[in-house]
């Protein structure tokens, strides 16, 4: 055949037939390869890197030409190349969200409103969308049922309402105002914030904001890699994850360790979230989360999070009477029930818990520590019984909660006129 091909064969090996450049020929047009990961971020990261890599590139593969053969395919493949990589890099999306919209989000519409199915890789976002949205008023009564978040309750139910209404108006084509839906949570551990962006995901899947209505709940440690450019691909992975539903970033200001927001690669995961919220805006929301003073100054670390940021949720600690009721409520789920003697010694507990609190208080977590404590001391105890009724394996007893008692405790409890008998003596 006079079909020309570059001699590209080992020592002992055939050269190349024709049909060796017919299959790179068909391999560079296949629709699965593109352009890969590092590029983007680098795009996104360092974007004249990514221009002196693509320019490099070009030269390097022009080097690599046969200069004696014209080869259509290895020409082709050099400006097929090139083309692919400037659009990245001139892009406004070099990280490809908009490649991540379902068709009906690319058109303008709501996916979840029309009953669209598109969901994130995961077999628990897909099989979300394959459920009916869960029933309002249900949810609603649902998020009433917690303990305290008197205020959290009202400023939910107010945002559900706000967005009942936009979407009411966006049907009848009356102007609505911009909006953002992503929020920042403050407060304390265990004051009931995950709890509360868990219901908020199912609420806003039930009226067809968002398409699956998972959470992904994420930290430092679930976005930052320890090399420059692996962390932008780690905080997209989450992203897609999370696509159809929230995106939870828990200990956010973790993001900024030091408060000046630099030098630190807590930077790229923020660039990657931020171009998210943005290009994602109809896909995912974002909450971050975390101690109140902390998520100010990360709100403040960088220009774009306090524009992105609309609604500001703020997570009171739970006072002693909420705290029993959380433990009560412990107990009726878990079919255990304290005697009279026990309630009156946990009010007096978790009274004094919340008057004494300082820096490491743990709000409902500390319940729940104290009521797996009890049900342990619990089971110590009814091991040592022969038969215990159905009674004895539900009672809590104020030993329970207390604990068991070392004999070096019990001396020091003993009673001062046992003590003064025992010196005489």
């Amino acid at each position: 055949t006079s079909t020309p091909y570059t001699p590209l064969s080992s020592r002992g090996q055939k050269p190349p037939t024709p049909f060796y450049w017919e299959l790179v020929a068909a391999v560079n047009s296949f629709p699965g390869l593109g352009v890969p990961d590092f590029f983007r971020v680098l795009v996104l990261t360092r974007k004249k890197a990514a221009e002196e890599l693509l320019n490099f590139l070009r030269d390097l593969m022009r080097r690599l030409c046969d200069p004696d053969l014209a080869i259509p395919a290895e020409t082709s493949f050099i400006q097929e190349m090139g083309k692919l990589l400037t659009a990245v890099l001139n892009s406004d999306d070099p990280l490809g969200f908009t490649a991540l919209r379902s068709p009906d989000k690319k058109a303008g519409g709501s996916a979840a409103s029309q009953g669209a199915a598109t969901a994130p890789a995961g077999g628990d976002a897909a099989a979300a969308t394959e459920q009916p949205p869960e029933d309002l008023d249900k949810l609603l009564e649902e998020l009433d049922s917690l303990v305290g978040l008197t205020q959290i309750k009202k400023d939910v139910r107010s945002l559900i309402n706000l967005i009942k209404v936009r979407k009411l108006r966006q049907a009848e084509e009356l102007k609505v105002p911009e909006m953002s839906l992503h929020m920042v949570f403050t407060g304390n551990p265990g004051t009931g914030k995950t709890t509360v962006a868990r219901l908020l995901a199912r609420l806003y899947r039930s009226i067809g904001v968002l398409s699956t209505g998972n959470l992904l709940e994420v930290d430092r440690a679930g976005l930052v890699a320890g090399y420059v450019g692996q962390t932008a691909l780690k905080t997209l992975e989450a992203v897609k994850k999370a696509r159809g539903g929230i995106l939870f970033v828990d200990e956010a200001y973790s993001l900024v360790p030091d408060g000046s927001g630099t030098n630190d690669f807590g930077q790229e995961a923020i660039s990657t979230i931020l171009k998210a919220m943005e290009d994602m805006r109809e896909e995912l929301v974002v909450i971050v989360a975390g101690y109140p003073e902390p998520m100010e100054r990360f709100i403040e670390s960088n220009p774009g999070l306090e524009s992105r940021f609309g609604k500001y949720f703020h997570f009171e600690d739970y006072n002693g009477a909420e705290l029993m009721d959380i433990f009560r409520l412990q107990c009726r789920k878990n079919q255990y029930v304290p005697d009279e003697e026990t309630e009156k010694f946990c009010i007096d507990m978790f009274n004094e818990m919340y008057e004494n609190r300082d820096e490491n208080f743990g709000n409902a977590r500390d319940v729940r520590n104290i009521f797996e404590r009890a049900v342990t001391n619990q089971a110590n105890r009814l091991a040592a019984m022969e038969k215990p009724t159905k009674d004895d394996l539900m009672k809590l007893i104020k030993d329970d909660i207390v604990g068991p008692k070392d004999e070096e405790t019990e001396k020091k409890e003993e009673p001062e006129e046992k003590k003064d008998e025992e010196t005489s003596e």
